[in-house]
């Protein structure tokens, strides 16, 4: 088990874009930052928590998650997810 593969895709003071890509067993571990994300599951099978809430994804869902609220994943089959923060992860630059 690995942690994902982040690219910066684009960015600005106001957003950014990043694209994870998971390896099957790769996890994205419980975390939570001020920033509002926005995931898109661009290929792949995730299992999230978000605010002790499990659910899993696949291609072509998408969903929100508010600041400051607890998150992480699974990656159930290789893919890749497309994130968007807003504001901008400067830890991520």
């Amino acid at each position: 088990m690995t942690d994902p593969i982040r690219t910066v895709l684009a960015h600005a003071p106001d957003l950014m874009v990043v694209r994870f890509a998971f390896r099957a067993g790769d996890r994205g571990a419980l975390h939570s930052h001020p920033h509002v994300q926005s995931t898109y599951v661009q290929s792949g099978r995730y299992r999230f928590t978000v605010d002790g809430r499990d659910f899993e994804v696949g291609p072509g869902d998408a969903f929100v998650i508010p600041s400051g609220a607890e998150h992480g994943c699974t990656c159930l089959e290789a893919g890749e997810l497309i994130d968007s923060f807003t504001p901008r992860r400067d830890d991520f630059l």
